[in-house]
């Protein structure tokens, strides 16, 4: 039953990551009697052959209050656009039916785009997490664009939240909350259970939890669509060329994910490898459990830059889709060539783990968001703040 005396707040969860960077929220916003929940779950969280994260979201004890489908099929610039504009017309149907009083969205997928544009032209507040970071790809415009929209602000480092108010947001508006995603790690057990592999399924090598491993998540990057084939092959010749035993884990939805897909199954039944296996995705806690574990991350997912620096996983990020975001000393930045890839990893392999850091938060920005989510003066009009000095 809807607590009317709460303030309601409408959240949408579209993807894998998106849940791991907002779970710790979702948890605090539900522990506040004066917040209400209402979780929107759509696009690729949906999918089966994403990690059909809704799943995992009900297991995690959230009851989705609608479900939305908005994924135009085809993994290209176009069929990105076009899910956009899906997305914007269903999610106004969802808003206009559940009334929130204050919409959150998540980071810079084109998903997140649509939840902004919607709320904005509905008059709902539009709060943001992850705001002022800078990247590669189409994610930093993305970024920028729901910045301009946004009415709250939760930054994960003190230099986006700089970063934002040199945007031209007001200061009153900006919260430096840390990246919610790093609660999961703080306070979890990190010991790998020894199942875990199993109980995942996947395809591939069997993998000995006992043994070294290495992780490989590797996304397509937008802005250079049309080289994903090349640029996947060239981290499967170096990550086979170095012989340990392999967790791969599947794309996301960007445009052109179909290229990456291609090249590792073509690789797989070309190859038959016998030190890699392929999952389609992980529980939050147990994809935090599986990198902790690891001799080293491999791709260019944010994860080995976020999670990664709090837990000192030693990581080797692959060309520009994190081109010129906040990291720690755990990172190697290498280009899409796999001598440098390989070169890197032994490196990374024989350094070990990294001292922990901070940058992104220390665990308590659930708790945090969720504070602001449920006392701050909530209005629909945007200014420019820049200081008239």
């Amino acid at each position: 039953m809807a607590r009317t005396d709460a303030r309601t707040v409408g959240v949408v969860v579209n993807s894998r990551a998106n849940y791991g960077r907002i779970k710790s929220v979702l948890t605090a916003i539900q522990a506040r009697p004066d917040l209400e929940l209402q979780l929107i779950v759509g696009a690729s969280a949906l999918l089966y052959r994403f990690g059909n994260v809704r799943q995992i979201i009900e297991q995690d004890g959230f009851a989705p209050a609608a479900t939305v489908y908005t994924i135009v099929e085809g993994e290209t610039p176009t069929t990105m656009a076009k899910s956009t504009g899906l997305a914007i017309l269903e999610l106004a149907t969802l808003f206009e039916n559940l009334k929130p009083d204050i919409v959150l969205t998540v980071a810079d997928r084109f998903e997140t785009m649509a939840t902004a544009v919607a709320a904005s032209y509905m008059n709902l507040p539009l709060a943001h997490t992850q705001g002022g970071e800078v990247t590669g790809s189409i994610d930093e415009s993305v970024r920028h664009a729901v910045t301009k929209l946004a009415h709250l602000h939760f930054p994960a480092t003190e230099r986006a939240a700089d970063n934002l108010i040199r945007m031209g947001e007001d200061p009153a508006t900006v919260f430096c909350t840390g990246c919610p995603s790093i609660d999961i790690v703080a306070g979890l057990d990190l010991s790998l259970p020894r199942d875990i592999f199993k109980s995942y399924l996947g395809v591939g090598a069997e993998i000995d939890p006992g043994r070294p491993y290495l992780v490989v998540l590797q996304h397509p990057v937008t802005t250079e669509y049309g080289r994903g084939l090349e640029q996947i092959n060239e981290t499967l010749k170096a990550v086979t060329a170095f012989g340990m035993q392999t967790i791969w884990l599947w794309p996301n939805v960007d445009a052109g994910s179909d290229d990456i897909s291609k090249g590792l199954r073509m690789y797989r039944e070309k190859h038959h490898p016998t030190n890699l296996h392929f999952y389609r995705n992980f529980a939050v806690e147990d994809y935090a459990r599986l990198i902790d574990n690891a001799a080293c991350l491999v791709g260019n997912s944010s994860s080995a830059l976020r999670e990664g620096a709090f837990l000192g996983v030693p990581a080797v990020n692959i060309g520009t889709r994190q081109q010129g975001r906040e990291h720690g000393p755990n990172v190697m930045h290498v280009d899409y060539r796999a001598d440098a890839i390989l070169a890197a990893i032994r490196t990374q392999v024989a350094h070990g783990k990294y001292e922990r850091s901070t940058l992104f938060g220390d665990g308590s920005a659930g708790k945090r968001i969720a504070d602001v989510l449920a006392t701050a003066p909530l209005s629909v009009q945007k200014r420019l703040a820049y200081p008239t000095s």
